[in-house]
């Protein structure tokens, strides 16, 4: 019979994995909008525009994409425009060319906190974590800190593996925003790759209870309840706000995950089980 440190460690075994194969699927843009993985996220950078990417369907992405770049051919050094498409971009799929408008961004405003942010967000989902981290950091100054950019940096250290430095820069945030959702949320995902499921859940809960906390907070919350094997409960959650048809769609994909194992622990020895700093 399994001790309880063996039920421990496969606890967080099999939450770091699925936590990575989610987002995975959410950066490498796969699936349908219903997967867990196209609305988690930890770490937290603000977006511009006025419809949250996050809400969009794969259609409407890429009819978003095709629109914003035909805008941003016209005008590539418009921030906002550039930002936006960059942004797009890496929801639909497509991490490459939102590195290489940021880049290109970059160059033009290599001072603008915005700028700067938004590079390394998109450092972060090609993997690139130590320029990301360089990146956040000069957009954060000591006299102004940003809650976000405290966030965010947090998510990157996360990756790093640098649990405990995160936390802080979690509640460093939480200190400039109290009760902020997505700072919540993030702090209760740093716990699931400890596979400390029960403080995830609390951080996760008291996200959803605040106001401002939206699909995104909920979608992690319905994760974690899953991973518990509370099945029916994360349907519920993550009902409130997919059809009936995505919430099931995503609870099966969870149960075939908590089915596979050994191909889970093949995943983490590849270095997967790393979360992302996009939001």
């Amino acid at each position: 019979m399994p001790t309880l440190r063996t039920r421990k460690a496969s606890a967080a075994r099999l939450a770091a994995t699925a936590l990575a194969l989610a987002l995975a699927a959410g950066l490498a843009g796969c699936g349908s909008a219903g997967k867990f993985g196209s609305k988690l996220t930890t770490g937290s950078i603000a977006r511009t525009g006025s419809r949250p990417v996050e809400t969009m369907s794969s259609a409407e992405l890429r009819s978003e994409s095709m629109a914003l770049g035909r805008a941003y051919a016209r005008n590539p050094t418009d921030k906002d425009l550039a930002i936006r498409f960059a942004t797009v971009l890496q929801m639909d799929g497509d991490a490459d060319q939102s590195l290489a408008v940021m880049r290109k961004l970059a160059i033009a405003y290599p001072k603008d906190r915005a700028v700067l942010a938004a590079y390394g967000k998109a450092l972060a989902a090609n993997g690139q974590l130590e320029p990301a981290l360089d990146a956040v950091r000069r957009a954060q100054t000591p006299e102004y800190p940003d809650w976000r950019l405290a966030s965010a940096e947090g998510a990157i250290l996360d990756q790093l593996g640098q649990k405990d430095e995160a936390r802080q820069l979690y509640r460093k945030a939480l200190d400039l925003k109290p009760n902020e959702p997505s700072v919540l949320s993030n702090l209760g995902m740093s716990y699931v790759l400890d596979g400390d499921l029960r403080t995830a859940e609390t951080y996760l809960r008291s996200a959803t209870e605040q106001p401002g906390g939206d699909s995104r907070v909920r979608q992690n919350l319905a994760l974690v309840v899953g991973l518990q094997g509370r099945f029916d409960e994360a349907e519920r959650i993550a009902s409130q706000e997919l059809s009936p048809d995505q919430a099931q769609a995503n609870i099966a994909y969870l149960r075939r995950m908590l089915s596979q194992q050994n191909a889970w622990s093949q995943l983490k020895a590849q270095g997967g089980n790393k979360p992302s700093a996009t939001n």
